[in-house]
């Protein structure tokens, strides 16, 4: 089903893998939001100059800076140098990026990848953007990233919701195995999102939607669920991070995998505070569980990414 969005806005959905962007005309240039992960920067960089047709690109807004949220920015920053392109991005891991610490910006946790850019300006709950000539609000929402902040149009009544909300629940709430509180955050974000009562969500990753109430009832429950049992969300962001890189891997040895992971400080973190078990087994066990539900396939001591 398309969703009716104002001409000024593009929506390019894409993958899991990369986070979907939204394009703004802005007149003589565009502005974007969101730029995927870093192995699909040249896609990204190749829609945008389809889309702008010859006008440059001179405002990219993060939400927040998970690797698949970001991983463009270097490359579109660096195309549009001449124009002047700026970077936009929430305050709280600002100082991060400036001294490009991976480990504080989570990309050395996670064990994924992204090229190094230079932020200019931040956004702060309350801020206001222009962007494609409507007003946009800015909204903090932590839970799945502490420092996320999601984009409000009262006009339209359009949510660009980052991953806070998508159609079918929300993305991994990472706060909690590093034994910081995120639930409680999560709750707050989907409050505030029931209180402006979007018409449409442009979720970060999936199509944009309408029916926003259901899903608000499917991501309340499934928040519950995680909340009453903390292990389930541990064991959610373990398999998320492992399909997340065979993504883009696509294929690779077994262990390898477990190489490659046991140098990624948050899935040791995940074993150590909730499951006690041998790393390789805990992610022997993983895999398996990936495996049990269709997203991978295991053969020969290989293990293979499956889409769909």
């Amino acid at each position: 089903m398309s969703v009716a969005l104002p001409p000024s806005m593009t929506v390019l959905e894409r993958g899991w893998l990369s986070s979907n962007n939204v394009l703004f005309d802005d007149g003589d240039a565009v502005s974007i939001v969101d730029t995927g992960y870093v192995s699909h920067a040249p896609q990204t960089l190749a829609l945008v100059q389809s889309l702008a047709r010859g006008r440059p690109l001179t405002r990219i807004v993060n939400t927040h800076l998970h690797s698949d949220h970001v991983g463009g920015n270097a490359q579109l920053q660096s195309h549009y140098a001449a124009a002047g392109c700026t970077i936009s991005i929430p305050p709280g891991l600002a100082a991060a990026v400036s001294a490009w610490d991976v480990d504080a910006l989570t990309y050395a946790p996670t064990g994924q990848r992204c090229d190094r850019f230079i932020h200019d300006t931040l956004l702060h709950d309350g801020d206001v953007l222009m962007l494609g000539g409507l007003r946009w609000d800015v909204l903090a929402a932590p839970g799945h990233d502490p420092h996320m902040v999601m984009l409000h149009n009262a006009a339209h009544r359009i949510l660009i919701s980052a991953d806070a909300l998508w159609e079918n629940g929300f993305g991994a709430i990472f706060p909690e195995i590093e034994g910081e509180s995120g639930f409680a955050e999560q709750r707050a974000a989907l409050a505030l999102i029931a209180g402006h009562a979007p018409r449409v969500v442009i979720p970060g990753h999936g199509a944009p939607f309408t029916d926003v109430g259901a899903a608000l009832e499917r991501a309340q429950a499934r928040l519950d669920a995680l909340a009453s049992d903390p292990a389930r969300n541990a064991r959610q962001v373990a398999r998320v991070l492992i399909k997340f890189w065979l993504l883009d891997r696509r294929e690779v040895a077994l262990d390898a995998l477990i190489a490659h992971f046991a140098q990624a400080r948050y899935l040791p973190l995940i074993n150590d505070r909730y499951f006690h078990q041998p790393f390789e087994q805990f992610m022997r066990r993983t895999v398996t569980e990936l495996a049990a539900m269709g997203a991978i396939t295991v053969d020969d001591g290989r293990v293979r990414n499956r889409d769909g």
